[in-house]
């Protein structure tokens, strides 16, 4: 199965059936994704209704005409992998880790398909990073590899939006600057966690570890305005530690719950490690897209553009 994330008319995230490019909205259903799984973690309590619906001739609304909004609008956790793909190790001329790099974001990082990136004032090495997220559907607590699989609902297209200076990546340091010395500010800052409106079950995903994943980064200036410039172009095949193995060493010291989220790491590609380093500026958009699966897609606003909240 299929789901779509979207606002209502109430400005609300809601979430409908995706089928190809149109949706079965549930305006009766008044729970976000996380709150579903906490009741119903297989969903089958949501697809017998959406077949009968269908059956009975309801309408279905065209994508377009839903403003989109993240699959899961608020996950109580969010645990990020660092360096978990091979060829990311090596631009980076690092060495494999014998274990899982954790880091976590929050959910003030969320933002939905569209939304902009908000640079804040102090940084200026934005960096994007495709990845693909594992959403849990039951509680997780020191889980076996063998087991781990029962407990993924689905998955989602994520972009790790990165301060590489905060993060304190030589390459973006400027003279005499350090970084933080820990990656809070450089990976949890508002907005720097895109999240497409598509959550999509296993049962449609036949191997999570085949999938293409890429980012393109379209600039907004003068002379490359408005031309795709690919970024990352990878596979989950080059996944380090698997997603059995990430549920396993994560659940084995933090407990997952329905609707929190694996980021499960970046392919090589990223702007920091190109020679010279991209970054991404303001009026730049970003992309990407995860095979089977969906995308997300945002522009870059200088927080000095963004609107302000009383």
């Amino acid at each position: 199965m299929r789901l779509f994330g979207y606002y209502d008319r109430a400005g609300l995230p809601a979430i409908g059936i995706r089928l190809a490019d149109r949706v079965l909205t549930l305006p009766e259903l008044d729970e976000d994704l996380s709150s579903l799984l906490v009741m119903d973690p297989d969903l089958t309590e949501l697809a017998t209704p959406a077949r009968d619906l269908l059956a009975g001739g309801v309408p279905t609304v065209p994508v377009t005409q839903l403003v989109p909004a993240p699959a899961v609008p608020r996950p109580g956790k969010i645990v990020c992998i660092g360096l978990n793909y091979r060829d990311h190790v090596a631009e980076q001329r690092g060495e494999i880790p014998s274990r899982p790099l954790l880091f976590a974001k929050f959910a003030n990082t969320v933002i939905a398909d569209g939304a902009p990136i908000i640079r804040p004032a102090g940084t200026q090495a934005l960096d994007l990073e495709a990845e693909l997220g594992v959403v849990i559907g039951r509680d997780a607590r020191r889980v076996r590899r063998k087991d781990a699989m029962r407990h993924v609902a689905g998955y989602v297209a994520c972009n790790d939006v990165t301060a590489r200076d905060w993060q304190g990546n030589k390459a973006a340091l400027r003279e005499g600057e350090r970084g933080d010395g820990q990656w809070l500010r450089a990976k949890g800052s508002d907005t720097f966690l895109p999240m497409g409106p598509d959550f999509v079950t296993p049962d449609e995903v036949p191997d999570p570890h085949r999938l293409a994943i890429r980012s393109w980064r379209i600039p907004g200036s003068e002379p490359d305005d408005g031309r795709e410039i690919l970024m990352q172009d990878g596979t989950t095949a080059d996944m380090i530690f698997d997603i059995p193995s990430l549920i396993e060493f994560v659940s084995a010291v933090i407990t997952l719950e329905p609707g929190d989220i694996i980021s499960t790491g970046t392919p090589a590609g990223v702007g920091v490690f190109r020679d010279p380093p991209v970054f991404l500026q303001p009026g730049d958009r970003v992309r990407v897209e995860v095979e089977g699966i969906g995308g997300v897609g945002n522009p870059i606003m200088d927080v000095a553009q963004a609107p302000q909240e009383v």
